[in-house]
This record gives C-alpha cells, structure tokens and sequence, in this order.
C-alpha cells in the first residue's frame, strides 16, 4: 500500500498485482499484469468500515485499475467538490443514507449515468430516477423493546410510538440524527406536514428521557429498563449480537426486535449509495468500480463487514443480520427523504422534538 498526495489530501492507493489471465465471472475483466495498468478511480467515501478496503484490493486484482481513496464527512467531501470545481480529481462520492445523497444531487456534482447492470440489479426504489445516484446496502429502523417488560401491547407501527399508552417509555435520538430526519421525512412524504408533526407531537410526549446518544446507547438503555422502547437501525443490533464481547451480547438478549408496518407500508429503510462526479477524469472507471459493488462478492462485503442489508435482491445478509427476522420493506424510493428533509426538520423543530 503506499500513499500520496492527492489535492491536499492523503490518498491511500491500494495496489495489488493481478493474478492470472482468466476472466472475472463476474466484473467481466481480464486481470491486468500490473496493478494501475488501465489508469486508477479517485473516490471520495464517507464510509470508515476497514472491510470497504478489501472491495478496493479485490476490484484492483480483478481489473488492474488502482484505487484512490479520500475519507471524510459527506458534507466536508461534498463541499470539497464543489470547491474543487472543474478540476476536481474526484471521480466517484460514496457516502451513507439517502438525505446526504440528495444534498450531494442538490449541490450539482453528480452526472446521471445509463448502466444496464446497475439498473438490472439494484431495485426502482433504491436508485435515483435518473441515474444520478444508486444504492448499495441498506439498513432498517426498528423497534426494540425490553425483554423483561414484555412486548409492548398493540406497539407494531412507527405511529402506534406517538400513543398515549407508552408515556414516559420512549427512548430515541435527536431531531438532528440523519436517520431520523430520514424517518420522519418518510412520514412527511406519505402523509404530509401535518400528520408528521401530530405523529412527532405524541413522541416527544412519550419520551423517558431528553434524547441523547447513538442507536447503541438507545440499545443500552432499553436493554438496562432505562426504557421500555427504542428505535435503532439493524446494523448497531447485529454488531452486539456478533461481538466477541459477552457483555454486547447479554444486551442483544435483553431486547426484542419490532419490524414496524408490516402489512401496511412496510419497514422503513435507508441506503448506502454512490454517485459519479459530474467532472470526473476517470468516467469510465468510475462506471466499472459503481457496477462492481453491484457483484455478489462485493455485496457481501457490506453484509459481512457492516452488518448492511445487501442492496441486490435475493442476497442474504449476515448471520447476525438474519437472525434477527426477515420483513417487508418500504417502497418508498429512497429520493423521497431527501426531497422532504428540509421539511422534516421545520416539522421537528415545530414538535419540539429537540
């Protein structure tokens, strides 16, 4: 691995030698005789999971390309490309959930793109109408509650969390998470504005505590009787229950899992995704690196590594993941909590909902 400096930045290249003369089942290339042989792809990730690194050593065995990697915040990367302008070297943004995606679409640094592969293995809902941007993993907000209270009588839906049974028992992060401005954008799509505040109303009403914390401290306190509800992505639940910590696992134990409206509008999820940079010098690249996500090999990465739903039908998630139950997701495309966050947010503020 050696590093240079890209634009300020230090980029990690990830090099490895091409192995063989076969065909990649599944890329479609032939492996190059040397790492960088058909040019690199500049990607700027907000992802920090160190299982990513072996898709971008995997992807430079199969096609000889080189990878380079800049890490950082969405909003810093996305500002950082537009600062950059047209000589950005920027060929590719990831980052997580929807709402960033759409604030990356909004700023104008992405180029739609036609791809057959992606538009035949990732579903309508999680890719942009236009090519601008496609999903890659996904993640579900669920319910968990304390084993030891019971399951809470009549809780199975996202709205059944603003009902005056359950005061003082709900335990949730800021209005100013991502994941819940997602939520609730989602509610503010379906329903409209003023169902979502009603709906945001009767949370904060129902809160144990001021909220505070990560999914993980949300996990904690519903799991020590802190609280008797919590709401959480999969992924936090399903990296307790694969620690090699017992005490991660002794939480795990002490919680049951809701998938919320099921038979309804089904559970609310949110994705990783990716978009290629308007300005990108490696265009070409940066379509074959989107398109081996897409693979099989590679979406086991962000099942295996994140605990992350694969985006592409049909594949399974991790061990962790599965044992939590199967469900039947929301529809509703993943633009959607973009195009409503700014309203999720008056909605919030308007709630009260700190």
């Amino acid at each position: 691995m050696l590093n240079r400096i890209l634009g300020g930045f230090i980029v990690t290249s990830l090099l490895l030698v091409g192995c063989g003369t076969e065909t990649n089942s599944e890329t479609g290339t032939t492996p190059a005789d040397a790492p960088g042989a058909n040019g690199v792809v500049n990607v700027y990730s907000s992802r920090h999971y160190d299982t990513d690194l072996a898709l971008y050593e995997d992807f430079t065995a199969a096609t000889g390309i080189e990878v380079n990697r800049i890490e950082a915040g969405a909003d810093e990367l996305i500002a950082r490309i537009q600062s950059e302008g047209e000589f950005s070297p920027a060929d590719l943004l990831i980052t997580v959930d929807a709402g960033r995606l759409w604030r990356a679409e909004e700023a104008g640094i992405f180029a739609p793109i036609e791809s057959e592969v992606l538009s035949s293995r990732i579903p309508e809902s999680l890719r942009h109408s236009e090519g601008a941007w496609f999903g890659l993993s996904t993640r579900a907000r669920v319910i968990v509650y304390n084993k030891a209270a019971g399951v809470p009588e009549g809780l199975a839906t996202y709205q059944d969390l603003a009902d005056p049974a359950y005061a003082g028992k709900v335990c949730i992060r800021s209005s100013g998470n991502i994941y819940n401005i997602s939520l609730l954008a989602s509610i503010v799509s379906r329903y409209g504005s003023e169902a979502a505040e009603e709906w945001a109303r009767g949370v904060v009403a129902n809160f144990a505590r001021e909220p505070q914390s990560n999914d993980t401290g949300q996990i904690r306190a519903v799991a020590s009787g802190e609280c008797q509800i919590g709401v959480a992505n999969t992924y936090y639940i399903a990296r307790l229950k694969a620690s090699d910590n017992p005490e991660d696992n002794a939480i795990v134990d002490n919680i049951g899992v809701i998938f919320p409206n099921q038979g309804t509008t089904g559970t609310h999820v949110n994705i990783s995704g990716a978009g290629v940079i308007k300005t990108a010098p490696n265009r070409d690249n940066a379509i074959r690196f989107l398109e081996y996500l897409t693979t099989e090999s590679a979406q086991q990465y962000f099942a295996n590594g994140n605990h992350e739903y694969p985006a592409v039908a049909g594949l399974p998630g991790s061990d962790a993941l599965q044992s939590l139950g199967s469900f039947e997701a929301d529809s509703l495309n993943a633009g959607e909590l973009g195009v409503h966050q700014a309203e999720a947010v008056k909605v919030f503020d308007r709630a009260g909902w700190k």
